[in-house]
């Protein structure tokens, strides 16, 4: 288990590297960048006092350089300027938009995304378990019927629409401020068990919203991986040998059904991310999707190219969690390689 585990860990490391240059990439394709747009913007109307400033900011952060040197300083790979040495070195590039590090833009969401997440993946795996269980082992029933067509809503309702009404039934029900991850008063205030009692209250809305859509796929995929294990022909011998019907459950065909679903759980994470910025928007959460969906429109490719690849090792890390749990599960996925 530990050399999997080795293995495992090792293998992150040029895949994230990988991802990097991909991300590079992407940020790269528009034509120009944020120093050109104002340039741009700047002869259009006249003005050229500030060009030689912008100019100045061009050469100061490498912009002027070929595409590969570029990549190079942006991870710290190659000596940058006055400073700026690159994600490897803990700088994490400046931000153009916002006129400060890029640190100091995202630093104060990316907790907070950090614990929005968990909270929906936690939210999405402890509903859609017992739920998936119920509805393969009561196929056809009323319960199954009924949870059935709550999925199909859940996955046919816009998020930010759900979020809506949830937000004014929180608002009228229980007194909770509409929006935001924390009451007004805790904005801007150091932590304290007051502050993150509102954060955890605060959590309930947008954990529901951003996790009814994984919720309700979760459900299905289960359901239908465990309903395919129920009809093989080794629960009909254990079944014939007397084994208790929940024992039965829980150490054969659950366990094989279970794969798919903790595989789901690194491929999650981005699509948690991606599918909340509308919903961050909506709700004003202090999260990094309403940050990066900013940074594209602008072209700040530090900002942006940094958040992209913080989803990206968010996905690295449940990919890795996920693994781990199916070697755990399933001794084969570990002994494959000595196979």
């Amino acid at each position: 288990m530990l050399y999997y585990i080795v293995r495992r860990v090792l293998t992150m490391i040029p895949t994230l590297f990988v991802i990097s240059l991909l991300t590079f990439v992407i940020i790269e394709l528009p034509a120009g960048d944020y120093i050109s747009n104002q340039i741009a913007a700047l002869r259009a109307t006249g003005e050229s006092a500030s060009i030689a400033k912008l100019e100045f900011l061009r050469a100061e952060f490498a912009l002027d350089r070929p595409f590969l040197e570029r990549y190079l300083i942006w991870i710290g790979l190659w000596p940058g300027v006055h400073g700026f040495d690159g994600l490897l070195q803990g700088n994490w590039g400046w931000s153009f938009e916002y006129e400060k590090p890029v640190s100091e833009v995202v630093g104060p969401t990316l907790p907070l995304t950090i614990v929005l997440n968990a909270a929906t993946i936690l939210f999405v795996y402890v509903v859609s378990f017992p739920i998936g269980i119920y509805s393969a082992t009561r196929q056809y029933s009323w319960g199954d019927y009924g949870f059935t067509f709550i999925g199909y809503i859940g996955l046919a309702t816009p998020n930010f629409l759900l979020g809506l009404i949830m937000l004014y039934f929180a608002n009228l029900w229980f007194g909770l401020s509409v929006g935001g991850l924390m009451a007004p008063e805790y904005i801007g205030q150091p932590w304290s068990v007051g502050k993150a009692l509102s954060v955890l209250a605060h959590l309930i809305v947008p954990t529901v919203v951003i996790g009814t859509a994984g919720t309700a796929a979760m459900i299905r995929r289960l359901r239908a991986n465990l309903l395919d294990e129920l009809h093989k022909q080794y629960v009909t011998t254990a079944r014939a040998k007397g084994l208790r019907e929940s024992h039965l459950l829980v150490k054969y065909p659950l366990r094989m059904a279970l794969n798919p679903f903790i595989a789901d759980i690194g491929n999650l994470i981005p699509s948690l991310v991606s599918g909340s910025v509308i919903v961050s928007v909506v709700l004003n959460l202090p999260t990094v999707g309403p940050v990066l969906l900013n940074a594209l429109q602008s072209q700040d490719q530090f900002l942006a190219g940094f958040i992209l690849l913080f989803v990206a090792v968010l996905t690295l890390i449940g990919m890795l969690v996920s693994d781990l749990l199916l070697a755990v599960l399933d001794p084969r996925i570990r002994l494959g390689g000595k196979a």
